[in-house]
């Protein structure tokens, strides 16, 4: 468990916070690309790291992300007209460019050059694997861009797409990366169930209670799942966490070809998490409807609304919850495995309080990112640089597998893994 205190250290984020001042040091993702789909489209808001933001696409296809209020009067520049390679209040006529600058004044003088005084508080920005990210630390501690493997993927094989989960940030990602209740939450109670979840038969299921194996590296961990099958065979899943907020799974597509998958839990602010969830074909066979749906996860446009981005499941319906799916089809009764995970999470309280937790060696992963977390505030604070800075997570790929008990998973599964510089397993 942690302390109050250092549950207060980890989970608040605002500007000036110690967590909020890490988390600063990286790329974070800001929006779906194609919600700025052409050159002087509409703006649109964005709530980031407890800021009120306001993305645009210029004429020439620059995103800018500026502070959403307009320095003069404090008018929102949602409102604004994008055009001509910036964004105009609509109040006074101040235009601004992607960089924050001031072109343009319609209610001065030109002669006073006033507009040259005024600067609009903006962030870097880039477009990578369908996100638009922003940068909101230090200009000159700029990290390198994220391109994570599924970023570099063609656009026929991956698929982003976003959720708001309404809780801290912490709980919606310590969720994603706890290997040992997927299998219980998402399980299926029966094998011809055609609802989503993970079937009896399958040995993710039948294995036993699972012993983590933790390898530390510079940018996170690498964290195994080992479930013992029979006397000969053991079932395996590898995860990635790639600080402060990445997770790496494996993933099959809706044709059965293998795949990656992952998740970026985003903080809006203290009590509020966008969540992107990533999946991208490591095959020739590239994703599908059906795949881009995501039906399964609860994700697609059937559980969440494309325009809010809030799930048509939540706390204020019981996430549509069904006593008789949950006494004969699924271990829930909710229907779409992420939607399950968001009601649980959701349901622990806006920020929980983990003094009052009871961790147990199922924990081994959640209590390894707690203690990155924080070690990472203390290198902030330092003036050092934190793990997941440098650009080592690039070609990381989990995968799962069964295989014989005296088999070397690591160079089976995770061969990137074998060759690479593990700083210590627990």
């Amino acid at each position: 468990m942690l302390t109050h205190e250092e549950n207060e250290l980890i989970t608040r984020i605002g500007a000036g916070t110690p967590m909020g001042n890490t988390i600063r040091r990286y790329w974070v993702p800001a929006l779906l690309a194609s919600e700025l789909p052409e050159p002087d489209c509409p703006p649109v808001r964005v709530k980031l790291l407890g800021e009120d933001l306001v993305a645009f696409r210029d004429t020439q296809g620059r995103v800018g992300l500026l502070d959403e209020l307009c320095p003069h009067r404090r008018a929102s520049l949602f409102f604004g007209r994008n055009e001509e390679c910036g964004l105009r209040c609509v109040y006074h006529g101040w235009k601004f460019d992607v960089s924050g600058r001031c072109v343009d004044m319609m209610n001065e003088p030109e002669e006073l050059t006033f507009k040259n005084k005024i600067r609009q508080q903006s962030y870097p920005t880039v477009e990578l694997g369908g996100l638009l990210w922003g940068y909101m630390g230090p200009p000159e501690l700029e990290p390198p861009l994220p391109k994570f493997a599924w970023t570099q993927s063609p656009v026929t094989h991956r698929h982003v797409s976003k959720v708001i989960e309404e809780c801290n940030w912490l709980q919606a990602l310590e969720g994603g990366i706890d290997t040992s209740h997927a299998p219980i939450l998402h399980r299926l109670i029966t094998t011809n169930s055609k609802r989503a979840g993970i079937s009896p038969a399958n040995p993710f299921v039948r294995g036993k209670a699972p012993a983590l194996v933790v390898d530390l590296t510079d940018w996170g961990y690498q964290y195994a799942g080992i479930r013992p099958l029979d006397k000969a065979d053991m079932h395996i899943r590898t995860y990635h966490f790639v600080m402060p907020f990445h997770q790496i799974r494996p993933y099959q597509t809706s044709n059965g070809f293998p795949a990656v998958a992952g998740h970026i839990w985003v903080p809006m602010d203290d009590g509020n998490t966008m969540v992107y969830n990533w999946h991208h074909s490591t095959t020739e066979e590239p994703l599908n409807d059906d795949d881009r749906a995501e039906r399964r996860s609860g994700n697609g446009p059937d559980h969440v609304d494309q325009t809010t981005f809030r799930s048509k499941a939540n706390r204020q319906n019981n996430y549509l919850l069904d006593r008789r799916v949950q006494k004969t089809e699924s271990f829930t009764g909710i229907d779409g495995i992420n939607t399950q995970d968001r009601g649980i999470q959701e349901s622990m309280g806006r920020v929980v309080d983990r003094s009052k937790e009871h961790l147990g060696p199922a924990d081994k992963a959640i209590i390894q990112a707690r203690r990155l977390l924080l070690g990472a505030i203390k290198t902030v604070q330092e003036g050092g640089t934190p793990r997941g800075i440098n650009p080592t997570y690039y070609p990381l790929r989990a995968s799962e597998g069964v295989l014989p008990r005296d088999a070397d998973w690591r160079e089976v599964l995770t061969p990137e893994m074998a060759t690479a510089e593990i700083l210590q397993t627990v």
